[in-house]
């Protein structure tokens, strides 16, 4: 059983930005205790699924696209290299630079890990109705994204 979290002081508790805040830590707690299931971590699951979509994809540019400090994305990688999950080879037209892509076994965790992050998902956004969840969906992108970046685009409801 969960524990209980206390109530946020009333001076904040009507702040969207507190409220949105609590709504990420549950989401990021719920997603996280199910990776885990699996021997994965959020930073480690958010790089698979970055090459996995991306690869064969540059180490720093991967790095710049999750905001992810280089020597932390080092370990990162050196820890998925290390498991199986991902091969890292000079690029071919820059051999200064790693190309880094998913393995098979790379893309079968993730297939599993994002089955367990759809059940954390769905555990969140359980007290809304189907069309509620598109709805809130849109508006945190609304809210979340400048109009300029990509992120802004229509992603495929999943439900």
């Amino acid at each position: 059983m969960a524990a209980h979290t206390p109530p946020a002081p009333r001076l904040i508790a009507d702040l969207p930005s507190w409220v949105l805040g609590r709504a990420a830590a549950r989401g990021r707690g719920l997603v996280a205790a199910a990776l885990a299931d699996e021997g994965m971590r959020m930073w480690h699951h958010a790089v698979l699924a970055a090459v996995a979509e991306r690869g064969p994809v540059a180490q720093a540019e991967l790095g710049r696209s999750l905001a992810i400090d280089p020597k932390d994305m080092v370990g990162v990688l050196n820890e998925l290299q290390t498991e199986g999950y991902i091969s890292r080879e000079p690029d071919p037209a820059d051999r200064r630079k790693n190309a880094i892509t998913a393995t098979a076994e790379g893309r079968r965790l993730l297939a599993r890990c994002r089955r367990l992050a759809d059940r954390a998902n769905e555990e969140l956004l359980a007290p809304l109705s189907s069309d509620e969840r598109v709805q809130f969906l849109a508006l945190l992108r609304r809210v979340a994204f400048t109009p300029d970046e990509p992120a802004t685009q229509e992603a495929t409801p999943r439900q």
